[in-house]
């Protein structure tokens, strides 16, 4: 796949993914926002009723206050069709004089006449009479609750707060209010009289509850009072915010769902540049490979046209210089080969290990001896310390020689030409496991590539040395065989970078 066609897709899901979380944030906004205008009308409807309930309430007591206080004064001697007749006179011309008093109609506005309708004793109009005498009671009750308005106007808001509202009443309302408009939420309500004071607080509000100013819904309490004289009642409500995000908690999973897809992404898209980039590097090693391979053959190949020749073997040194060429070639052959079958062990998930019981000093022991001419043909030395007591374990004798053998080349091809090689390996046991390691004082390794040494065809930058050969397949091979062995590995730089040490921990026979 092409790297262009990949960095499209990468804007094309990257581009989908922000329009998706974008969507989601808006629809989101759009919802609470909607939730809390539906939820600050529903509780203003609540207050106006309440409002007019407690209007309602100081206008009942009043008309009852002034129509027992009519009836109290009036003679207990008269009859009840004179008193009634007297009721109606006085109380007309009463209502026509403090009408024209506080100018709420002319002096030219029509009064109807009570007292010329009075009922008369003729038994052909008794049924006019009885509608009369209706009429007169109808226009009586009319004047009285106009007699209550026009005290109320000029009286109620005189009083103070306190006096005008029962606030026990006025929770009960409140509560039953909100109940029936399905708000059964907690709640503190505060009055505040004409001139701004808070006169009374259902409840304290906690420190970490305190409302800002958009959380506060007024309403005013008595909408025909003055401007002036008007008082208000402010609720707040402390679970508003999550009874509203409660409507939205389906977002949750939702926006969950969303981040573990974006991180899917993501983690594919990490996955597809390193196999991209892995699928190069073995390219480049096939090719490699086969250019490393046609060099032997091609070497082997002429030495054996070379054999037949009968001059040559006529002549044993020059018989004996083409045999050294084609065992030469026929090593490195096999070393090639050998790579290419490391390469083909990281195709499996785990190789297949021919495990039996071995001692670990005795093993490390006969692959020191074994190394130890390599390493004095370059002037080093190699040295062991096996103080593990415990060294029985279950190993693939072949895999594990291995995996000592290429940490231990790598320090002699590592090594620091200026300085001989001292190379030690060690074993001790540690947390009920066996660690061995290999120590050298080589050119060591910078420590931002000691976590990729161990990837597949990394190789640590050498600078101006060009002279060490490999594919990056050793260190790669050796931690996949650790890892089957149920193992690890880590590496770690000497003082100022001077030097590797390889340590690997390896699990023990229990019994």
């Amino acid at each position: 796949m092409r790297k262009s066609l990949i960095w499209t897709l990468v804007a094309g899901m990257t581009l989908a993914f922000a329009g998706l979380l974008y969507l989601q944030m808006t629809y989101v906004g759009e919802i609470l926002k909607t939730r809390s205008e539906h939820f600050n009308e529903t509780v203003k409807r609540c207050l106006y009723q309440v409002s007019k309930k407690l209007e309602l309430a100081e206008t009942f007591r009043y008309i009852e206050k002034d129509i027992k206080e009519l009836y109290k004064y009036q003679p207990a001697q008269q009859t009840s069709e004179e008193r009634f007749s007297l009721e109606i006179e006085q109380s007309t011309e009463n209502f026509q004089s403090r009408l024209d008093v506080r100018g709420v109609v002319t002096s030219s506005a029509p009064v109807p006449s009570l007292i010329q309708n009075a009922p008369t004793n003729n038994i052909e109009s008794a049924s006019k009479d009885s509608y009369e005498a209706f009429k007169r009671r109808y226009l009586y009750d009319t004047y009285l609750i106009h007699e209550v308005a026009l005290s109320m106007m000029n009286s109620t808001n005189l009083k103070a707060i306190t006096e005008r509202v029962d606030f026990d009443a006025l929770d009960a309302d409140l509560k039953l209010e909100f109940s029936n408009s399905g708000l059964d939420l907690p709640y503190v309500f505060s009055i505040i009289d004409k001139d701004g004071a808070v006169v009374y607080q259902s409840e304290e509000v906690k420190e970490n509850e305190k409302p800002l100013a958009s959380d506060l819904l007024t309403s005013v309490l008595f909408t025909n009072d003055p401007p002036s004289k008007q008082s208000y009642i402010k609720v707040f409500f402390p679970t508003k915010r999550s009874y509203i995000y409660g409507e939205v908690s389906f977002i949750v999973p939702s926006m969950l769902f969303s981040v573990i897809l974006l991180l899917t992404f993501i983690f594919t898209l990490y996955i597809v540049f390193r196999q991209k980039k892995l699928s190069e590097m073995k390219t480049d090693f096939v090719n490699n490979m086969t250019h490393e391979l046609k060099t032997p053959v091609s070497t082997i190949s002429l030495a054996a046209q070379m054999l037949k020749d009968s001059d040559i073997t006529k002549s044993p040194e020059v018989f004996r210089h083409i045999s050294g060429v084609i065992n030469d070639e026929t090593k490195r052959l096999g070393f090639l080969v050998e790579k290419v079958l490391q390469m083909s062990l990281f195709e499996r998930q785990r190789a297949m290990l021919k495990l039996r019981e071995m001692d670990a000093n005795d093993l490390i022991a006969s692959i020191v001896n074994t190394f130890t001419l390599k390493v004095e043909k370059y002037g080093g030395r190699l040295d062991m310390d096996l103080k593990a007591e415990k060294s029985a374990m279950y190993v693939d004798e072949t895999h594990i020689t291995n995996v000592l053998f290429n940490l231990m080349d790598n320090a002699v091809k590592y090594r620091n030409p200026e300085v001989p090689l001292q190379l030690m390996v060690r074993t001790c046991n540690e947390g009920g496991k066996l660690q061995i390691s290999v120590e050298d004082n080589g050119l060591g390794i910078k420590k931002e590539y000691l976590k990729k040494i161990f990837d597949r065809f990394f190789r640590v930058p050498t600078g101006n040395l060009h002279d060490v050969k490999g594919y990056g397949l050793g260190l790669a091979y050796v931690h996949k065989m650790i890892e089957d062995h149920d193992g690890t590995i880590r590496a770690e730089s000497g003082p100022n970078n001077i030097g590797t040490k390889f340590i690997i921990t390896l699990p023990l026979i229990k019994n």
